[in-house]
């Protein structure tokens, strides 16, 4: 992909005050006034702990919901304006889920094909096409198994290569990791690295592992609805040193609580001065 900057990449989201209320008595907002750009060939993270509202702004920048109040425009088409969202998610948006939802009695290469049923592209194409996108996920020696003859690892690698099926403009992902070893989930994030690296695809991802964010370019975090932060990903150990200085003890030091060390056993390192550390903690937090 032909580098640029940010500044002269299409804005491919777009939401302002966007808001999502749920209850008819005792309201709930899922999500409160969130403003957010997000340009082509973005590859972001969303996190928060459980109920921040991560999945929700994630179904209304998939057209999966519609907000309160508020707009979402996907590549310049708002969202309230069109009246097929059922056409247009088919494609525009590619949706990967922490349960693949592959159909059990169709092979590989069929479940890739599913999403062309109403497309132009017919035999043939259609076919050869969906053995192709196997075969960039890796999995082309697997394209006549059914998903109860794959790992939970290729499974996913399925949905990822049937969310591309269209031509997706943005790749969704909910928890794509969430019911995958350790193993296994490093391969999907790399598959998603190459799939942003090579096609320069929009790619957002919500999950609740710091591992996963780590491997995008950016992170926003939500909490009550709200986007708490917005942060490009930096490098290994300083990414590493900021989810110390989030933790209870990383906290305390940055609040002047030297103590907080002895108080675990910790041997300090004395070649490194106590303020300087406590320094950097809060710069980070």
């Amino acid at each position: 992909m032909t580098e640029t900057t940010q500044a002269e990449r299409q804005i491919m989201v777009e939401a302002r005050g966007l808001t999502r209320v749920y209850g008819d008595g005792e309201e709930v907002r899922a999500l409160d006034g969130v403003d957010l750009i997000i340009h082509e060939g973005e590859f972001l993270s969303i996190m928060g702990p459980s109920g921040s509202g991560k999945s929700t702004l994630l179904h209304m920048l998939g057209a999966l919901d519609r907000p309160s109040a508020g707009y979402v425009r996907i590549a310049g088409q708002d969202l309230a304006d069109i009246r097929s969202l059922d056409r247009f998610r088919s494609r525009t948006v590619g949706f990967v889920f922490q349960s693949h939802n592959l159909i059990p009695s169709l092979t590989a290469v069929e479940n890739v094909e599913t999403p062309l049923a109403e497309s132009s592209m017919r035999g043939r194409k259609r076919r050869q096409w969906a053995l192709e996108l196997l075969d960039w996920v890796g999995l082309s020696p697997r394209a006549k198994h059914l998903p109860s003859q794959l790992s939970g690892g290729e499974r996913q690698r399925v949905a990822i290569a049937r969310a591309l099926a269209n031509r997706p403009a943005i790749v969704l992902a909910d928890e794509p990791t969430g019911n995958l070893d350790t193993a296994s989930g490093q391969e999907i994030m790399r598959v998603f690295g190459r799939l942003n690296g090579e096609q320069g695809s929009t790619i957002i991802i919500v999950t609740h592992d710091p591992a996963v964010a780590r491997a995008t370019q950016r992170r926003i975090t939500l909490r009550d609805g709200k986007i708490c932060e917005d942060d490009p990903v930096a490098d290994p150990a300083t990414e590493d040193l900021r989810e110390f200085a989030r933790s209870s003890l990383g906290r305390q030091l940055a609040g002047g609580d030297a103590s907080a060390l002895q108080r675990l056993g910790l041997t300090i390192d004395h070649t490194i001065p106590l303020d300087t550390l406590e320094i950097a903690l809060s710069r980070l937090q």
